[in-house]
């Protein structure tokens, strides 16, 4: 299984961004995938959450900000960013459990200026 991250880049603070995790291989469908990120200097922490069921969880930093949806027929699970403050600046990854590991994507930056 592979996870492809994109969609990251630079935008003014009050700016959105959409980014992408685009699974392939041995898959069949994405049951659960989670985003974290990683800012400057810090440890990674969890953003987001979605399932089969489309139930969908968030860090109460990004509540009410950030949404997470999936399209099924593309393998793709999409992380919508709004209302970017300075503080989301950070490699945002998405991560899939599997039954003997879990998959990483490689990162994507998001860099919002003040």
């Amino acid at each position: 299984v592979q996870l492809q991250a994109s969609g990251g880049g630079l935008v003014q603070a009050g700016g959105s961004l959409r980014l992408s995790c685009a699974a392939s291989g041995s898959i069949s469908s994405i049951d659960v995938m989670n985003w974290y990120r990683q800012a400057p200097g810090q440890q990674r922490e969890w953003v987001a959450f979605i399932n089969i069921f489309d139930a969908t969880n968030y860090a109460d930093s990004v509540k009410g900000r950030f949404t997470i949806s999936r399209d099924n027929a593309k393998n793709t699970v999409y992380l919508q960013m709004n209302n970017l403050k300075p503080e989301d600046t950070a490699v945002y990854y998405c991560k899939m459990p599997g039954l003997k590991q879990d998959y990483w994507g490689q990162g994507t930056l998001v860099t919002v200026s003040s």
